[in-house]
C-alpha cells in the first residue's frame, strides 16, 4: 500500500480486508468508487481518513478524489452515524404537512437533536432537503426506504422499534 504506513495498515487489518473484498466485488475502475464507498459506509457507518486512503490506493486515484466524493454526497460523509438513519424531509410541502411536529416529537422522544446519534448507536436523526415524495408529505427516509404521510406518532414508533430491537424494525 502506498499511502498508509505498514503499522497503520496492520492496525486496520479488518478495514483493509473489507475494502479489498469490496474492490474484488466492484472492480478497480474509477466507476467503482461510489458503490465501494456506499458499501463501506453501510458496513462501518463512517468513512474515515484511513479508509479513504486505502480506497484511493486500491483504485489508483488520489485521496483527494475520494475525499471529494465522500464529502460531496450527504449519504456518504465522514461523521459516524447510528445503525439506522432517519432523514426527515424539510421541503415546503413537508413543512406545510407537519414536518416540524414530527421533528420536535422525535427530538423529545429520542433525547437527541438532528445531526446526533442516540447513545446506544441505533439511530441518527438527520435532515434531508428532498426525497421526492411531495405528494405524500410529510415524508421520511429511513436508511434507504422512503415512507410517506408520516405522523409524529408513527415516526416515534419507528424510532422506538429500532432502538428496542437493537436497530431492526420487526
Amino acid at each position: 500500500m502506498t499511502g498508509i504506513p505498514a503499522d497503520v495498515a496492520a492496525h486496520h487489518a479488518d478495514l483493509l480486508a473489507a475494502i479489498d473484498a469490496l474492490v474484488a466485488e466492484h472492480g478497480t475502475q474509477r466507476r467503482a468508487l461510489i458503490p465501494i464507498l456506499q458499501a463501506l459506509r453501510a458496513q462501518h457507518r463512517q468513512i474515515g481518513d484511513v479508509a479513504m486512503q486505502m480506497v484511493a490506493d486500491r483504485l489508483g486515484i488520489t485521496p483527494v478524489e475520494v475525499q471529494g466524493v465522500v464529502t460531496f454526497y450527504h449519504f456518504l460523509g465522514t461523521e459516524p452515524t447510528g445503525l439506522h438513519t432517519m432523514h426527515v424531509c424539510r421541503t415546503l410541502s413537508c413543512a406545510m404537512a407537519g414536518m416540524h411536529a414530527i421533528a420536535a416529537r422525535l427530538e423529545r422522544e429520542t433525547g437527541i437533536s438532528f445531526g446526533e446519534t442516540t447513545p446506544d448507536g441505533a439511530l441518527t436523526l438527520a435532515w434531508v432537503n428532498c426525497i421526492g415524495m411531495c405528494d405524500q408529505a410529510p415524508a421520511i427516509l429511513l436508511d434507504r426506504e422512503a415512507i410517506g404521510r408520516v405522523t409524529p406518532d408513527e415516526a416515534c414508533r419507528i424510532a422506538q422499534a429500532l432502538r428496542a430491537e437493537g436497530g431492526s424494525v420487526g
